[in-house]
Parts: structure tokens; C-alpha cells; sequence
């Protein structure tokens, strides 16, 4: 039997194995000094650890028990993907009971190839429907204001991350532009602009967190995903003078 061997098998040694198996690696342990050693610290690791007491639970794990399985319900309602005509386009808009988890705007591609996209976004089922009085009432209120309500959209499938950067996004005032690394240094990550970035370039939420008020250091408009032309639109409608 070989030494590697041997720490193979610690832990069936100190469960149930056959007799045999065990005389055999204590005769490898008698005839090995570094394996002895080796074992004797395992042993007395294993000790310390069968004397600690049992762990109590959390005060509060009953209700990160409560709200996991509320969560896991969640994932269980797909999203609503609605077709609505705006001020900028056809929009489709994904909605889930009260809230807003997807959006994009109209680029011509077949309504089964935009679902496709929203179901890899949002890693969630994405239906077909009709879109309620009150997401048209919300729709039109942002049209209005160019600002929107936080209590209305659902960025919870998102990584912390992602989620400080849109939310820092949606404190550019409308018409006004700001960089990646400005976001960056408001989320308390100075150094993640590049990072940045690529949250924009994958915003579930266009227009409502406003990823197209977010520029480079040089302030040139480009990298948007429905072109340039439509981010100086936008920020043209929003009154922007750059």
C-alpha cells in the first residue's frame, strides 16, 4: 500500500470498513514515520472538531427560510412580454404580476426570437400577453417625465453589482450624461468602469435605467446596443445640448 494511498483512506478508517483493510494500512502506518505523523495530526484535527458543540441556528434563519421559498415561488410565475407603441417605437416590455423585469426596443426580429432573448436574460419563462392599464399608465408617465417610479420595476435577478450600477444610472438627471467610471466611483468601485460597462451593455431595463446617459471619459456617444443614432435621440428628446 502506498503512502498516498493511505490518506486516501482516512476517513473510512475512522468509520465502518473491513477488519482487513485496517490492518493493513496500520501496518503501513507501523513500517511509515511520515504517514504516522501525518495520521496522528488527523486524528487529533478529527477530535478537536467531534468535541466542538452542535451549531444553534440563526435567529433570523426563519426568515431567510421564508423568504427563500418566497423567492423560489416567484420564479415559478414566467414573465409577460407586451408589445406597446411609445414616443420612440415599438417597445416589448416583460412584466411580472406588478412589476417590470424586461425591456427592449422593436429591432425588427421575429416576436419568438425576442422571447428567446429575454428568457436568456432574465433565466425565467417568457410569455406572450397584453399589456395592463397599468404599465401603459407608467409608460406614459416616463414619456412625459423622462424619470420612473422604483417601486415598479424588478431588478432582484440581478448580481448586487449589476443592480448599484443601474441604480446609480437612473441618478443621471434626464439630459444630462455621465461616464462609466463616474458610475463607477459612485457605487464605491472606482476601478471597475470596464466592469461598468458591461452591465449597460446587458441592462435588462433600457430606458428605465438609463444606460444611454452613460458615456465614456471623452463623452462621445457609441457603444449602445441599438446604435448611436437612437442614444442621441433619446438623449435629444431628454433635452440634452452636448
Amino acid at each position: 500500500m502506498r503512502c498516498r494511498d493511505v490518506e486516501a483512506l482516512w476517513d473510512e478508517l475512522r468509520g465502518e470498513c473491513q477488519a482487513s483493510l485496517k490492518e493493513t494500512v496500520h501496518s503501513h502506518l507501523r513500517a511509515c514515520p511520515s504517514c504516522q505523523a501525518m495520521y496522528e495530526q488527523y486524528e487529533g484535527v478529527a477530535y478537536c472538531l467531534s468535541s466542538l458543540p452542535p451549531p444553534q441556528p440563526s435567529c433570523d434563519l426563519a426568515k431567510k427560510v421564508v423568504h427563500h421559498i418566497a423567492a423560489l415561488k416567484g420564479r415559478a410565475y414566467p414573465v409577460v412580454l407586451a408589445a406597446v407603441t411609445t414616443p420612440v417605437g415599438r417597445l416589448y416590455v416583460g412584466f411580472k404580476c406588478d412589476r417590470i423585469a424586461y425591456l427592449s426596443l422593436d429591432t425588427g426580429d421575429a416576436l419568438e426570437e425576442v422571447i428567446v432573448r429575454a428568457e436568456r436574460r432574465l433565466h425565467r419563462r417568457v410569455v406572450e400577453g397584453e399589456a395592463p392599464a397599468w404599465l401603459l399608465r407608467a409608460l406614459d408617465r416616463f414619456f412625459n417625465t423622462w424619470t420612473f417610479d422604483d417601486a415598479l420595476v424588478d431588478i432582484s435577478g440581478l448580481t448586487p453589482f449589476e443592480q448599484a450600477a443601474l441604480r446609480a444610472a437612473a441618478r443621471i438627471p434626464p439630459g444630462e450624461v455621465r461616464s462609466y467610471a463616474w458610475v463607477a466611483t459612485q457605487i464605491g468601485r472606482p476601478r471597475a468602469a470596464r466592469a461598468v460597462g458591461r452591465v449597460m451593455a446587458r441592462n435588462p431595463l433600457p430606458l428605465l435605467f438609463p444606460c444611454h446617459r452613460v458615456v465614456d471619459s471623452s463623452g462621445e456617444l457609441h457603444d449602445y446596443y441599438y446604435g448611436v443614432e437612437m442614444k442621441a435621440r433619446l438623449l435629444q428628446m431628454e433635452g440634452y445640448r452636448g
